[in-house]
């Protein structure tokens, strides 16, 4: 698939000065930019979708934890007295 974008000159000046210290070609670093940002959008949206369903998993069950029953199991993360994860309740 050929895909064509344009970009104003001085962009265009800065990736041409980025291609040339990476020795790369424009076009790697703007393939690269673009995989970079997909990624990381694809990464936020599983994020939110995610909390999401958390939220509306939490409105139909009531069940959680408080942030302070999580702050100490993470805080046993690592010690000899490492907790298992705690238990979801009402």
């Amino acid at each position: 698939m050929a895909t064509s974008i344009k970009i104003d000159e001085e962009l265009k000046d800065r990736v041409q000065q980025l291609a040339a210290l990476r020795d790369r070609s424009p076009h790697w670093i703007m393939r690269e930019a673009i995989r970079q940002y997909v990624e990381r959008e694809e990464a936020q949206e599983s994020f939110r979708q995610e909390a999401v369903a958390s939220w509306t998993a939490y409105r139909e069950t009531g069940r959680h934890l408080t942030g302070g029953e999580l702050a100490a199991w993470l805080d046993s993360w690592g010690t000899p007295g490492e907790a298992g994860s705690p238990e979801c309740h009402d």
